[in-house]
């Protein structure tokens, strides 16, 4: 999947040769057509499926009535390329790789056939803590990337995580509810009334975090929400 144009194609011709760029999963080296993560390594990464998403929609969505619909086009696997990429950024400040993330996932979108029309990009907050410990939000990247593709504005001061949660890995889907419960605050309602939503995560797992941060756009004048991650996990 190639993003590069004819410029940026001979600009990386000629900083690789001053400073060669690597792939963030294999570590390969990259040609000047290939941005942060080689063909082979993204041609790994398991896809969803139609039937799995639509599972992933009922499981998760269908029921809240928060979430009109939502789009992820690849599976989240442990010790595995996306893993290595999404770590890099979440652990590692490799903003690019945030970016990049983005650019696959909406030309995803763009090809997949979902009729979305939405007038705002809101990527998942982080509390100002958990932000202020690792310096940035890793979503706030992803966004940027799909932004770049898409042609549509990013927000991350719309909504605010009001509340410290405790990390949700180990947890079930009431436990993870109860634990987000309450966590957001929409800051600027005149900016979302009336308006199309695309929330976006990098990882959606049970959902929770999503469907809470949706209802508050909801609750605060928003028309419909819809949700994007680069990945769907179980």
């Amino acid at each position: 999947m190639m993003f590069l144009g004819e410029s940026k194609y001979f600009a990386n011709a000629f900083f690789d040769f001053m400073l060669p760029r690597f792939c963030c999963s294999c570590k390969i080296k990259l040609s000047p057509d290939q941005e942060t993560m080689c063909e082979t390594c993204l041609s790994k990464v398991q896809r969803s499926t139609p039937s799995r998403l639509q599972r992933e929609f009922d499981r998760k969505f269908s029921n809240k009535k928060i979430i009109s619909d939502y789009y992820s086009p690849f599976v989240f696997e442990k010790d595995k390329e996306l893993q290595n990429a999404i770590h890099l950024l979440k652990y590692d400040k490799k903003f690019s790789v945030g970016i990049f993330l983005g650019k696959v996932l909406a030309s995803e979108i763009k090809f997949s056939g979902v009729d979305w029309k939405f007038d705002l990009i809101v990527p998942i907050p982080l509390h100002h803590l958990k932000k202020a410990e690792r310096g940035y939000n890793q979503s706030f990247y992803i966004a940027k990337g799909v932004s770049k593709i898409l042609n549509m504005k990013v927000s991350d001061r719309i909504v605010k995580r009001i509340k410290y949660t405790e990390s949700q890995t180990k947890m079930n889907l009431n436990e993870r509810e109860e634990n987000i419960s309450g966590a957001f605050q929409v800051k600027a309602s005149d900016k979302v009334s009336g308006k199309n939503i695309l929330l976006l995560d990098d990882v959606i797992t049970t959902g929770a975090t999503i469907s809470e941060c949706g209802k508050i756009l909801l609750e605060a004048g928003a028309n419909k929400i819809y949700a994007s991650s680069i990945a769907i996990a179980d």
